[in-house]
């Protein structure tokens, strides 16, 4: 079996599965960085999507990943995560905060409307990250 992997395609095979994996593992950690960045710019009393902040990063459809990020980061005070709310303006990220109301609590000290766990007037405090905005 041992020379079948040392002299065949499964040799290969197996390196290719194996630098792939980096290569993920590696974007991945990239990602995760890039989405920890934007969070800590938004603005005091602004908020931003999920979808805003994948787009960005130019991919659209990882929105679930950027919300997969800030859970990571339901601890670290330094991250702004109570900024970020799905694209209709709800908190769908509050279950991860302590306490029932703790992302609503957040964002109204910064001036920010919340009724029924919804951003009112969404578009007035919808911050969009762009390369303006970023430092």
């Amino acid at each position: 079996m041992f020379r079948f992997f040392f002299k065949g395609s499964l040799f290969y095979f197996y390196v290719l599965i194996v630098y792939f994996i980096n290569l993920l593992m590696f974007l991945t950690k990239n990602f995760y960085q890039k989405v920890l960045q934007i969070v800590k710019q938004i603005p005091v009393g602004k908020v931003t999507t999920y979808g805003h902040i994948a787009a960005y990063l130019g991919n659209k459809r990882s929105a679930r990943m950027v919300g997969w990020v800030l859970n990571q980061q339901k601890y670290n005070r330094d991250i702004p995560a109570h900024r970020v709310v799905n694209r209709k303006g709800l908190l769908t990220g509050k279950i991860h905060f302590e306490g029932q109301n703790m992302m609503q609590n957040l964002l109204e000290s910064e001036g920010v409307k919340v009724i029924d766990n919804q951003v009112v007037d969404f578009e007035k405090y919808l911050w969009i990250p762009d390369d303006d905005k970023l430092i």
